[in-house]
C-alpha cells in the first residue's frame, strides 16, 4: 500500500491519537467494549487500524486477528451478562452506556423474531452489533449456537472494515462517505441468502 498516515480524513481522527499511542491493543480494548454494550465506533477503529496498515505501520493480518478475536469476546462477555443478569441487571446499569428499555425492547423483539440468523446480521446494525450477544443471553439461546452464528458474522464484519480501510488509501473519504451502501449491500446479500435456505427448504418439503 502507498499512503500516508497525514491523509487520514477527519472521521476517522477521533480514535486515531489511541491507535497511533496502543497500536493493536486499542484495536482489542476498543472493539471489546464495543460488542458488550459500550457505544464505541468498532467500524471506525478497524477502518483506522487498516488504513495504518496499510502505511505501513500495522500488520493488517495482524488487525483482522485482534479485532476477530475482540469481537468475539466482546460478544460472549455480552452473553454472560444477558444470561447470568437479565433485565433486571441491564435494565438497572444500561442507562449508563445509553440501553433504555424502549431500545432493548425494540431489539429484543427483533432478535426473537429472527432467531439465530439476527445474530450474523445483528453486526452490520449499528444498535444491534452492540447488543448482540446481551440480547442473546436473554434470549435463552444456546451458546453453542450462539457461538457458530457469532463467529460468522465477526469474520464477515471484520474483514469487511479492515479490507475497506487497507486497500481504500487516500480515496478512504469516499468509501466512509459510502459505509451505509456496503452495509446495505451486505446486509440484503445475507438476507438473500438466508430467504433462498428458508424457501429452498420449503420446496423441497412440499415435492
Amino acid at each position: 500500500m502507498h499512503h500516508s498516515v497525514q491523509h487520514l480524513p477527519s472521521v476517522l481522527q477521533t480514535v486515531a491519537p489511541y491507535i497511533d499511542k496502543y497500536g493493536y491493543y486499542a484495536v482489542l480494548g476498543l472493539v471489546l467494549l464495543e460488542d458488550f454494550g459500550i457505544p464505541v465506533p468498532g467500524e471506525t477503529v478497524l477502518i483506522t487500524a487498516a488504513f495504518y496498515a496499510g502505511a505501513g505501520h500495522l500488520n493488517i493480518l495482524l488487525v483482522i486477528v485482534v479485532g476477530f478475536i475482540a469481537a468475539i469476546a466482546g460478544d460472549n462477555i455480552g452473553y454472560l451478562i444477558g444470561t447470568y443478569g437479565g433485565h433486571p441487571l441491564v435494565e438497572r446499569y444500561g442507562r449508563y452506556v445509553f440501553l433504555t428499555k424502549e431500545r432493548i425492547a425494540k431489539a429484543e423483539g427483533y432478535f426473537n423474531r429472527h432467531g439465530g440468523k439476527v445474530v450474523v446480521i445483528a453486526r452490520f446494525v449499528e444498535g444491534l452489533r452492540q447488543l448482540n450477544g446481551i440480547l442473546a443471553g436473554m434470549s435463552e439461546m444456546t451458546w453453542a449456537r450462539f457461538f457458530i452464528f457469532n463467529v460468522i458474522g465477526a469474520t464477515l464484519w471484520v474483514t469487511l472494515w479492515s479490507m475497506v480501510g487497507y486497500y481504500s488509501g487516500n480515496h478512504i473519504s469516499s468509501f466512509i462517505h459510502y459505509e451505509l451502501y456496503f452495509t446495505i449491500a451486505i446486509l440484503a446479500l445475507l438476507i438473500g441468502f438466508i430467504l433462498y435456505k428458508i424457501f429452498k427448504k420449503r420446496i423441497q418439503k412440499n415435492i
